[in-house]
């Protein structure tokens, strides 16, 4: 009789087979999950699947159990944890031989590369996002997605020199949570800190923009994952959004210290031309980086952050960590 088991980790029992199922089907396990969907059978492991924030990944079906509605039982038991977590739209990324499958499961295309595919289960979710964002008719419309953790003199440098080249700046500011700066801050901090330069909007990015939801590498081979993740989030960016907000150019700052941003950067430079969007690499400031500022702020070296911030991060950092350093 077969058994669907949830859980928060692969039971030990369970492990070897599960890292052989995914292993079979070209995943890996990335971590990063809240629950976990085992299908069994007697002693055998016939498919598998996790739930991690918005985003049902590493879905493995047995070769003997493919056909018999086994990956619709995971994936069904999944959307159920997802709703009940108070995500009711959750994010899936397959391969492209496996759209079918998943349409017929409920879940839409967003987006669609070579190597992979970026579904949700609400049709309009992207739509949802673009509507309330401005558009100008007239002008250039720049682009700067930062993730502000927190916010320094380098990105207001990045955004200073966007505003000085284009008639009208979105920023956008990663939505994702993690570290000591909650992303509702960060997005204000943004605000505060550009609220001098009147061409310049700031927004938050959503699950659309550099999000977890759009750099999926959990399905894919080590070698792959990086460049398919940047290709993905980058063909979301030209082929829907830049063009629905008129975005004809975009900035970016450089990162040398970064793999995954300088990989990131050198593919955006290849793909958004294609697209008919500009991309214009601006050096970073010596020795200011959000790093570094992270690391001062753990030091309890609050003083020693005031040349790296402008005054409003500045003022922000001395009410929330004047007495003790931040936690990690």
């Amino acid at each position: 009789m077969r058994e669907l088991l949830l859980c928060k980790a692969v039971p030990p029992q369970w492990g070897a087979a599960y890292a052989a199922l995914l292993a079979e089907g070209g995943l890996r396990d990335e971590g990063h999950t809240d629950i976990t969907a085992l299908l069994t059978e007697g002693g055998a492991l016939l498919g598998c699947g996790s739930l991690g924030g918005k985003v049902i990944r590493q879905v493995a079906v047995s070769p003997a159990a493919e056909g018999q509605d086994a990956c619709a039982r995971i994936v069904t038991a999944l959307v159920n944890e997802a709703a009940a977590r108070g995500v009711p739209f959750p994010f899936l990324f397959t391969k492209p031989k496996h759209l079918r499958l998943f349409r017929s499961l409920g879940f839409y295309p967003v987006a669609e590369t070579a190597d992979m595919v970026m579904l949700c289960r609400r049709r309009d979710a992207l739509a949802r996002f673009l509507s309330p964002l401005p558009r100008w008719q007239e002008g250039v419309t720049g682009c700067v997605v930062c993730h502000a953790n927190p916010f320094t003199r380098g990105h207001l440098h990045l955004i200073t020199t966007a505003a000085a080249q284009c008639d009208h700046v979105l920023v956008f500011v990663v939505a994702e949570e993690g570290g000591p700066f909650p992303a509702a801050d960060r997005l204000a901090l943004v605000r505060e800190g550009t609220a001098h330069l009147p061409n310049v909007t700031v927004c938050s990015g959503g699950d659309f923009l550099v999000s977890r939801a759009t750099f999926p590498a959990y399905f894919l081979r080590d070698e792959q994952s990086e460049e398919a993740r940047c290709d993905l989030d980058l063909t979301l960016f030209g082929q829907h959004i830049a063009p629905a907000l008129h975005i004809t150019r975009r900035f970016v700052g450089e990162e040398p210290f970064s793999p995954t941003t300088t990989a990131y950067n050198r593919r955006m430079k290849e793909m958004l031309p294609t697209y008919g969007i500009s991309v214009t690499e601006i050096p970073r400031l010596e020795n200011i980086s959000a790093t570094a500022v992270r690391r001062l702020l753990a030091e309890g070296r609050l003083a020693d952050i005031q040349p790296l911030v402008p005054e409003t991060t500045y003022a922000y950092c001395e009410r929330h960590f004047g007495g003790h350093p931040p936690r990690p």
